[in-house]
């Protein structure tokens, strides 16, 4: 195959409990030799949770590699072996204290495919209910409701630059769901 690379050889650099970071010798579909370095992630949910009053719900939190606080859609990381579709409802609760009964899938993206494996989930969520937020240990977050102009204006005057955000708010919207 004209763009395919050949794994020769692979070595794990660190292995810690979110990520793993791996080398690979590798030749390519021309012979080059070179090498690969990747972060290794299971994956993720992000969920575009819709309101009964048509509002979305954002969450706000801190995120240590960027040293600010963050404004994105819920969202989580998937324990080993766990399929999308348990993980969003579960993820959607616990940032969020909703429980909705309409799902939707609206696909998966690859977040950074030049150095990393994480794969992402993107779910549309409607049809909610409140039965009480309860965050992971150690997460402290904050869930608010916005119009679907609010969070374009945001996004606009970048007060929203999370790409996993940005993507599954735009493919709710091309996929025409009624946000």
């Amino acid at each position: 195959m004209e763009f395919e690379e050949k794994t020769l050889s692979t070595e794990v650099k660190f292995e810690g409990k979110v990520v793993k970071v791996i080398k690979d010798d590798i030749e390519t579909s021309d012979g080059h030799k070179s090498f690969r370095e990747v972060v290794v992630h299971n994956g993720g949910v992000v969920i575009v949770a819709l309101t009964n009053n048509n509002r979305i719900i954002l969450t706000k939190q801190y995120r240590y590699p960027l040293k600010s606080v963050n404004i994105e859609l819920p969202a989580g990381k998937l324990e080993i072996g766990e399929n999308p579709d348990d993980a969003a409802p579960r993820e959607l609760e616990e940032e969020t204290g909703y429980r909705a009964k309409n799902w939707k899938s609206l696909g998966y993206i690859n977040t950074t495919p030049g150095i990393c494996t994480e794969k992402l989930y993107l779910y549309f969520a409607s049809d909610l209910e409140f039965v009480g937020e309860h965050p992971d240990e150690g997460e402290i977050i904050k869930a608010k409701e916005f119009t679907l102009d609010e969070v374009f204006e945001m996004i606009k005057n970048g007060q929203i630059n999370d790409s996993k955000t940005i993507c599954a708010l735009s493919r709710a919207f091309c996929k025409g769901f009624s946000l």
